[in-house]
């Protein structure tokens, strides 16, 4: 269907959902040379899996010897982008986004190479052209371009007014502030292409609309599915919290095991979108039956972690879980937290994090679903006296260890 291979390769791998003109783009891409952004709000101090899906275009996009800009929203991450919400995003200091910030970009260093070749890396911040804007001017320059009609139509604020929600001024410029961005990255990179998920369509749109009034020059869109697993579930959203890229927020064994955890049916979709397997290699684990697909998870487990943890992470990983669920032993990876013992088992499920309250450890011991070394417990005042290995369900493990 595609000439070039930057779409051809999104297309057979999953990616793409919507382009704004499929043939422009194809030949600009076929072309050689196609810079393109992904933008990402600082509003947290990670991102997680939720992200990987407009990461991987910025990878994919590098693999083909196309530049990709990794642009961080040190400017619009004070507005608030209300894609997707039913309130208003709490207000952050710039103190916040800017540790957030520093914290983000570190992600990027795994999935794309940085540098000053024709191919490498950008890392922007919108706050270089966002924090100086005049007000008038800016009102002049591009806000005669934009068509309030055109905005109230965007899902973003249509469905905030048919529900009566609050829609504050000030998140209602967002895709102003992102139109302009993508303007900016236009003059100053020459990017001709943003990219981004399937609930930021209005706002790519708007960019390529307000390029072309202002005389930029031709841009193009292109959203990827929002990621959802075969169960209907956000992708990344787990009853524990997100499921964060950063090391320091989310353990390697708990990253490993979010991904071995896969649903059968969603083995061959993420293994295409999420690692670079060979996609015949793909074919044949997706083809696997039965408890044999166990296999295609640990394969998907090992290269997913592998690419966002490093190569080291994802075997100590693996080796965890050879020694934790086939050999029955302790795995040295597994998550450990330390209480002077004896300690109540209650209070060892919340500290080691097998528990989100004292509530749910209860319920989880009269489910009887709670293990220490091995032995169902289900006194729900039982106490732990000796270090041990503490499991809730078949896949939920960790260590427990005197103070």
């Amino acid at each position: 269907m595609f000439r070039s291979e930057f779409l051809a390769l999104l297309t057979e791998r999953g990616h793409v959902h919507q382009i704004t003109d499929p043939q422009g783009l194809d030949a600009l891409a076929a072309a050689g040379g196609l810079v393109a952004y992904v933008g990402y709000d600082c509003t947290a101090p990670s991102l997680h899996v939720g992200n990987l899906a407009t990461v991987m275009l910025l990878r994919r996009l590098q693999q083909t010897g196309g530049r990709p800009i990794v642009l961080l929203g040190g400017g619009t991450t004070k507005v608030g982008d209300p894609s997707g919400r039913d309130e208003a995003r709490r207000l952050m200091d710039d103190a916040e986004i800017a540790a957030n910030k520093a914290s983000i970009r570190r992600a990027f260093e795994r999935f794309l190479r940085f540098g000053d070749g024709p191919s490498d890396a950008l890392l922007v911040d919108n706050a270089e052209w966002l924090d100086g804007l005049s007000y008038i001017p800016f009102l002049r320059e591009v806000g005669r371009h934009i068509s309030v009609n055109a905005m109230l139509a965007r899902d973003s604020v249509r469905l905030r007014l048919e529900r009566d929600q609050p829609l504050s001024f000030l998140e209602f410029n967002y895709m102003v502030l992102q139109a302009y961005d993508f303007v900016e990255l236009a003059r100053r990179f020459d990017c001709r292409l943003q990219m981004g998920g399937s609930d930021q369509w209005g706002n790519i749109v708007a960019g390529v609309d307000l390029a072309r009034r202002l005389g930029v020059g031709e841009l193009y869109g292109l959203t990827t599915p929002l990621i959802t697993t075969a169960d209907g579930a956000k992708m990344g959203k787990t009853a524990r919290g997100a499921v964060w890229l950063d090391p320091a927020l989310l353990s390697d064994w708990d990253y490993w095991q979010f991904w071995r955890n896969t649903a059968d049916a969603d083995v061959g979709r993420f293994l295409r979108l999420f690692t670079d397997l060979p996609l015949a290699d793909i074919a044949r684990l997706e083809a696997l039956q039965g408890a044999e697909i166990n296999a295609a998870k640990v394969v998907l487990a090992d290269a997913a972690t592998a690419l966002c943890r490093g190569e080291e992470a994802a075997r100590r990983a693996h080796a965890t879980a050879e020694a934790t669920f086939t050999e029955g032993r302790a795995g040295e990876g597994l998550p450990t937290a330390r209480l002077a013992l004896p300690a109540a088992l209650v209070d060892a499920l919340v500290a080691t994090g097998l528990a989100a309250s004292k509530g749910e450890a209860r319920r989880k011991i009269a489910e009887r679903a709670v293990r220490v070394d091995g032995e169902v417990v289900t006194d729900p005042h039982a106490m732990v006296a000796a270090p041990a290995r503490l499991s809730v369900g078949r896949k939920r493990h960790a260590l427990l260890d005197a103070a």
